[in-house]
């Protein structure tokens, strides 16, 4: 099946004209400009050798065109973004003591040595109104204790943004904050998040109790360093932070409600469904951006249209570029984005290929999603991380059958317990097998021997990574397609 990608060029020349701006201004910018356009150039033109036909032609300068608008309309607009950032007020009062007002974007995160970060939007400065992103740094006690969408004002020590992320200023907090009140909506879906920690308390073990909240709500202030380390050496990290596939699962999940309400009252409801479980996680950047790609995702599944969903990541990356700009330097964001192309682009072929060879389908889209998921976003994690799980794959694979449940009875259970506490403890209970399981595996899978491998950080483990990526999934393409040959001779 032939794959649209009329689209593709225009994303990754917003993207990546809007990463360079940010990083490296102008130069950057108008240096990936003029790359982007001579790729785009010069593929138009090895297309147009392969046939005599006047239209591809006339499409390789139409793209070769809109390439270059595009990048230069993103190019002027993050250089615009990048000198509003570095003109702030604030940047006047670097190594100052301020009076400021912060609306956290999300939960504050307790740091090693009882540090508290907050991201957040700068609200007042010395009493006037203001905007902008701020990162504040504070002693744990009453900031920890802020909520998304909670103002808090307080005296803080103005420092330079260490990253170039359009984030505006550091502060150092001094003193206790003064706490807001915030919007209704936030403070319901902060109480749905600590009545649904401590239900989970009252119903399962100390461990499976800590993750339950992190599977399902991304919530990770309870979850040991222990076994965070365990996640991470097994490939598991993902599962602890909202993303694309908890989205799919609910709304999946809501959908074959489809058969007792009709369809279109099923995608009705599974639209609900999505905003309210957006509001009760958080709707932070990355929390949106999970949920933008997992209704991509469910896209896909749904419509069994691979040309429609990758025109659809690419417009969405398009129009994430325009309302949110940092996100073209967050990894997340680029981790999101290249393990759904994975799975809408890739892992399809595979799992008809293994399906053809006479695979049962479950087990071929097990392992074509994990498979194409670890390998296109294993060099991004090597040049973070430094290291490369060899286990990930294989934990990924004995994890998957007790994700959806967990996350189905667990997102139940968040919205009964406002209504029916009890009724949220059962399902609550109903996770506990699940969650012990998912627990096990990373406890194996970390303490196995090579479990991880060393790599350079940075570009270089990046590279490298993307190398031995290509060549084992060329090795797995070939290995599927000749076997396929094989049995249709």
């Amino acid at each position: 099946m032939a794959v649209d990608l009329r689209l593709v060029p225009a994303a990754l020349t917003s993207w990546l004209v809007t990463a360079a701006g940010i990083l490296w201004l102008w130069a950057g910018a108008l240096a990936v400009l003029a790359v982007a356009v001579g790729v785009t150039a010069a593929v138009g033109w090895w297309a147009a050798r392969r046939t005599a036909a006047e239209a591809p032609r006339r499409g390789r300068a139409a793209a070769t065109v809109a390439v270059a608008l595009i990048g230069a309309g993103f190019a002027v607009a993050v250089t615009a973004r990048v000198d509003a950032a570095g003109d702030h007020p604030i940047t006047g009062r670097v190594g100052s003591v301020v009076e400021v007002t912060v609306t956290p974007a999300d939960t504050p995160r307790v740091l090693a040595g009882g540090r508290t970060m907050i991201r957040g939007t700068l609200v007042r400065l010395d009493g006037a109104p203001s905007s902008g992103d701020v990162v504040v740094f504070a002693a744990a006690g009453d900031y920890a204790r802020l909520s998304a969408g909670q103002s808090a004002a307080f005296r803080a020590r103005v420092s330079r943004p260490t990253r170039r992320d359009l984030t505006v200023a550091v502060l150092s907090a001094q003193g206790r904050p003064v706490a807001g009140d915030a919007a209704p909506i936030h403070r319901a879906a902060h109480g749905l998040r600590t009545e649904f920690a401590d239900a989970a308390r009252l119903a399962l073990a100390a461990d499976p109790a800590a993750m339950l909240p992190a599977l399902v709500l991304g919530d990770t202030t309870a979850v040991p360093a222990r076994i965070a380390g365990e996640f991470r050496a097994s490939g598991l990290a993902h599962l602890t932070a909202v993303s694309g596939a908890n989205v799919t699962i609910v709304c999946g999940a809501v959908l074959l409600s489809a058969v007792l309400i009709g369809p279109r009252a099923a995608v009705g409801l599974a639209a609900i469904t999505l905003l309210a479980f957006v509001v009760v996680v958080q709707p932070s950047p990355s929390v949106l951006r999970a949920a933008v790609m997992g209704a991509i995702t469910l896209l896909a599944v749904l419509s069994h249209r691979r040309r429609q969903a990758l025109p659809a990541l690419s417009a969405t990356v398009i129009a994430l570029m325009v309302g949110a700009p940092e996100l073209a330097v967050d990894v997340g964001f680029a981790l999101s984005v290249s393990a759904t192309a994975a799975l809408v682009v890739i892992a399809p072929a595979w799992s008809r290929r293994l399906t053809e060879r006479g695979w049962p389908k479950p087990p071929a889209d097990a392992v074509s999603v994990a498979l194409a998921a670890q390998l296109v976003t294993a060099p991004l994690v090597a040049g973070i991380s430094g290291s490369v799980s060899l286990v990930g794959v294989l934990a990924n694979l004995a994890v998957a059958p007790v994700i959806p449940p967990i996350t189905v009875f667990g997102t139940a259970a968040a919205a009964l317990c406002a209504l029916w506490p009890s009724g949220a403890e059962l399902l609550i209970r109903f996770t506990g097998p699940e969650v012990w399981w998912l627990l096990t595996v990373a406890r194996w899978a970390a303490r196995m021997p090579a479990a991880t491998v060393p790599v350079p950080s940075g570009i270089a483990g990046v590279l490298t990574v993307a190398v031995l990526a290509v060549a084992v999934a060329a090795v797995w393409h070939r290995v599927v397609s000749g076997r396929r040959e094989t049995i249709m001779r």
